[in-house]
C-alpha cells in the first residue's frame, strides 16, 4: 500500500470512528399542545369563598381565584369554558353546564354531589341547633349519599363522556371542613359537631371516588392537601362563619391556590 493510499485509509477509519462515536442529536422537545378545558361543578369549584367574582357570572359566583381559572392561566389552553356554578346539583350539571363539551374537548374537571345531599342546610342546622340536631341532619345526608347519590353521579359522568368522548375527565372531591381539638370554639360548632361533619365529608368523598373510578374518571382526593388547614387551624384554607354568609364553609383563595390547584396539577401535568 503506498503512502497516499495508507493516509486515505487512516482518514476513512478516523471519520468512521468519529461518526460512530458522535452522540445522536436529541430531538427537540415537543411543546405541549394547547388544551380545550371545561370546568363544571358547584360552589366549591366555581370559587365561592375567595371573595372575588366575575360580575358577569351573577349568582354562579365564578372567581378568577378559583382553581379552574388558575389552572387555565398557568397552562397552554386554546379555550377555557368555566361553567361551574354556586348551588349546582347533579341535574344542573347535566341540564345546564354541558353545552361547551364536544369531541374536541381535551380536559373536563367536575366536582358535584354536596348540594344533592343537602350539605348547605345541614351546616345551618349544625350551626344553630344542638349536637343531636346536627347528628340527625348529618345521618340523613350520609344515608342519601350512600343510597341515592351514586346513580346521580353515574348520570353526570356518563353524560360528560358522551358529549366529550376524547376528554380526560377529572373528578375532584371535597375537603374536610374542620381542624382543631376540644378547645376550638367557633360560632357554636363544638367538637362533636365538627367531628360529625368531617365524617360526612369522608363518606361523601368515598362515594364520589367510587363512582368516578367506576366510570373511568380520574379522582382527585383533596383531603390530605387540606389537612391541618381547616377551620380552627392556624392557617385556614376554609372560611369559618363569614359575612356575607355565602362565603362561609368554603375554600378561600389559599385553599384554591395551595390545595385544589396542586392536587389537580399532579394528575394533569
Amino acid at each position: 500500500m503506498n503512502q497516499n493510499r495508507l493516509l486515505a485509509s487512516l482518514a476513512a477509519l478516523l471519520i468512521a470512528g468519529a461518526v460512530t462515536a458522535a452522540p445522536a442529536m436529541a430531538a427537540p422537545a415537543k411543546a405541549a399542545a394547547p388544551v380545550d378545558y371545561v370546568a363544571l361543578g358547584d360552589s366549591y369549584h366555581s370559587g365561592v369563598g375567595t371573595r372575588q367574582y366575575d360580575s358577569a357570572s351573577g349568582d354562579c359566583r365564578r372567581s378568577p381565584l378559583a382553581y379552574p381559572a388558575l389552572w387555565a392561566k398557568s397552562h397552554q389552553v386554546s379555550s377555557f369554558n368555566f361553567a361551574a356554578c354556586s348551588g349546582a346539583r347533579t341535574a344542573d350539571v347535566t341540564g345546564k353546564q354541558l353545552g361547551a363539551l364536544n369531541a374536541g374537548t381535551d380536559l373536563v374537571t367536575v366536582g358535584i354531589g354536596g348540594n344533592d345531599a343537602g350539605f348547605a342546610d345541614i351546616l345551618t342546622r349544625c350551626q344553630l341547633g344542638s349536637d343531636n340536631d346536627c347528628r340527625s341532619a348529618v345521618d340523613g345526608a350520609i344515608a342519601f349519599a350512600q343510597r341515592d347519590l351514586p346513580a346521580r353521579l353515574d348520570t353526570v359522568y356518563r353524560a360528560i363522556k358522551a358529549k366529550a368522548p376524547n376528554a380526560k375527565l377529572v373528578v375532584l372531591g371535597y375537603p374536610r371542613l374542620f381542624d382543631g381539638g376540644p378547645s376550638c370554639s367557633f360560632g357554636g360548632m363544638g367538637q362533636t359537631k365538627r367531628v360529625k361533619l368531617n365524617s360526612a365529608a369522608d363518606i361523601l368523598s368515598d362515594v364520589v371516588s367510587g363512582r368516578a373510578s367506576a366510570n373511568g374518571a380520574t379522582y382527585v382526593d383533596v383531603r390530605s392537601a387540606f389537612a391541618t388547614h381547616g377551620i380552627c387551624s392556624s392557617n385556614e384554607w376554609v372560611n369559618g362563619l363569614s359575612w356575607p354568609i355565602v362565603e362561609s364553609y368554603h375554600p378561600n383563595s389559599k385553599g384554591n391556590a395551595d390545595g385544589f390547584l396542586p392536587a389537580l396539577n399532579r394528575v394533569t401535568g
